[in-house]
């Protein structure tokens, strides 16, 4: 019989079964398609040994007017602006007061009491120490006078763990420290997951089991947006805090309250967001005017090019306006001439009107859902989000998004986690990437990938906890759990540690069949078409599978039942004048329909697959 070509259709098909999605492919990881054929990813490497505090869940990308090309990084502990690979604290200050002998020593232990009646903190906050004096042993002025964490024992009392073991004579002075502690207590922390608010009136009359509702506001979220060159951030829920590029790298921010002309600036918000239409400041989720009463409803704005000043008058522009589909506001998104807003239920358009309205909304779709407050990107002018139950796009009016993994990914998608979802673009392969957590995790461990100039998808498994494509760096970047940040689609391994590591990257066809379905087929030789383009091993290689089945529903047949083998390496053997590799490889399969696997597990492998052919006889009905 004549050779048959094996030339699948683009994208990754899980809506049907493996058989019904003949002629495309079923299953992958760690893959893309270029123009119709799979390929690997590109790989990944640390930008620096240097590393943070927290899981980071913001990423902001902007340049000063000296040319420094910063990036503000917020984690679950800390907020710290990026620049050449090192991270500067710049975690504002909530509280700085006097304490008088407030440590108190055990014996033979390396933990140390600290007395301060209504501190105020949480277990995981940081306070900085300075002005003590040493409790006459181990427990010296310098030991004392550092950064810790804090674990809360009361409202009163909390602990900290110097380096340093109490002897007999720390423990004779304590309680100690001298009269004049100075504790600089850092904004309060935030957890790394989601977790349920539990009891009667946790949430909504109606959301979530009974006496259980989860809550966006349980999660430390972070948005920020540079005013000039200036950052201006803030945690969801929190206040909102200003950052002085002019005051240097190692200077803290501050309260936007407590800057110069602040004038009503709300004390609390759930989002931030500077407008590129005449640089307003925007509060979603905020205090009214005058009034310390949360409203989750509700947008304020300051007055056009100032932050600070916040007071409507009629010689400014500062306002505010209040939503009314939904309960509270999750996010926002500026794209275009339009600040697109959503609820929890609807998403609305904010659009600048000058004076004296001057800033108006329109309701753009109502019962609209939304995984999470960074669950959406802009991408060539088009808004994709993911929702609870689907995708969807809004290009001046909101459509549902064909998405042909669908099932796939929300039936093993942990939602009391949808906080975590984040979306981001990687414009280079016209791609928007979705990272959330999987059925069984409280981690990020899952992506799912729309190729929105090919209208196709795929997925895999992966780490990340935040995410930026910024055209004023190389390559995108990512945050890990190993409390670092990456640049992707920089080589092609695994280099998130220092130490580079292989990438394992397959892709599975759907079911088909071997000829016409019926009758059985022997399978004794495979002729790939792969490139490897971009290697950096002298001989990459990556294996080639032929998966038999006697029928749809019966299981891969086992290689050695017909006395061979179902898989071979084809490698690279040399790249001058045409790339040449493995030009044929032998095996012995049989069955009715059959899937195709493509894999690679080796250092400096990077390859494309075309359309490899098989030869085959036939072989009976039985």
């Amino acid at each position: 019989m004549p050779l048959k070509k094996l030339q699948l259709r683009s994208g990754v098909n899980r809506e049907n079964t493996r058989y019904t999605t003949e002629g495309g492919w079923y299953d992958c990881d760690k893959i893309r398609f270029r123009q119709g054929t799979p390929e690997k990813i590109g790989g990944w490497e640390r930008i620096s040994a240097s590393t943070f505090l927290g899981v980071c869940r913001s990423l902001w990308n902007w340049v000063t007017l000296a040319n420094l090309n910063l990036l503000g990084v917020g984690t679950t502990l800390k907020f710290y602006i990026e620049s050449g690979g090192d991270y500067y604290d710049i975690t504002p200050i909530r509280a700085t007061v006097t304490l008088n002998n407030p440590f108190t020593a055990t014996l033979s232990s390396s933990v140390i009491t600290v007395a301060h009646t209504a501190h105020g903190c949480v277990t995981g906050d940081y306070v900085t120490f300075s002005g003590a004096v040493g409790l006459g042993g181990n427990i010296s002025a310098a030991v004392l006078n550092q950064q810790y964490q804090v674990t809360v024992i009361s409202v009163n009392s909390y602990t900290i763990t110097v380096a340093a073991t109490a002897n007999a004579t720390d423990v004779a002075g304590s309680p100690g420290g001298g009269a004049a502690v100075s504790a600089a207590y850092q904004i309060n922390t935030g957890p790394a997951f989601s977790v349920p608010l539990t009891g009667w009136g946790s949430g909504p009359w109606g959301s979530g089991s009974w006496g259980v509702t989860v809550s966006f506001d349980s999660l430390r979220l972070w948005s920020q947006k540079n005013f000039g060159e200036d950052l201006i951030f803030n945690p969801r829920g929190g206040g909102i805090y200003y950052w002085d590029a002019s005051s240097g790298l190692t200077t803290r921010a501050m309260a936007l309250s407590s800057m110069t002309g602040a004038s009503n600036v709300p004390t609390q918000a759930n989002f931030i967001f500077v407008s590129d239409i005449s640089r307003f400041v925007f509060a979603f989720g905020t205090t009214d005017y005058l009034s310390a009463t949360y409203d989750p409803m509700l947008i304020r704005w300051s007055d056009q090019e100032s932050a600070v000043n916040w007071t409507p008058s009629a010689t400014n522009q500062a306002g505010s306006v209040r939503l009314s589909h939904g309960s509270e506001i999750a996010s926002c998104l500026q794209t275009r001439q339009e600040i697109l807003v959503w609820t929890d239920s609807a998403l609305y358009a904010l659009q600048y009107l000058g004076a004296p309205d001057v800033w108006g909304t329109q309701l753009m779709s109502d019962n609209l859902s939304l995984a999470g407050p960074n669950a959406n990107a802009v991408a060539s002018g088009v808004v994709y989000g993911m929702g609870g139950d689907k995708f969807y796009k809004y290009n001046g009016r909101v459509e549902t998004l064909r998405c042909d993994l669908k099932q796939f990914v929300f039936s093993d998608f942990n939602s009391a986690q949808r906080g975590q979802v984040f979306a981001g673009t990687n414009e280079g392969f016209n791609e928007v990437w979705w990272f959330y957590c999987s059925a069984n995790s409280t981690t990020v461990d899952r992506y799912v990938v729309y190729n929105y100039v090919e209208d196709v998808w795929y997925y895999g498994t992966m780490a990340r906890t935040a995410w930026i494509d910024s055209g004023l760096r190389v390559y995108p970047i990512a945050a890990t759990y190993l409390n670092n940040l990456v640049n992707h689609e920089s080589g092609v391994d695994d280099n998130a540690t220092g130490v580079p590591a292989p990438i394992n990257a397959y892709i599975t066809s759907s079911e088909f069949d071997i000829d016409d379905g019926h009758n059985f087929s022997f399978i004794y030789r495979m002729l790939p078409d792969v490139t490897f383009r971009g290697s950096t091993a002298a001989n990459p290689s990556a294996t080639m599978y032929l998966l038999p089945l006697a029928n749809s529903g019966s299981g891969y047949n086992s290689p050695a039942s017909v006395g061979g083998s179902n898989s071979a390496a084809v490698t690279r053997v040399a790249t001058i004048p045409v790339e040449q590799f493995t030009g044929q490889v032998y095996t012995r399969v049989r069955g009715r329909q059959m899937s195709i696997k493509m894999e690679s597990t080796g250092l400096g492998v990077q390859w494309q697959l075309g359309a490899p052919r098989i030869d085959l006889r036939p072989d009976g009905r039985r």
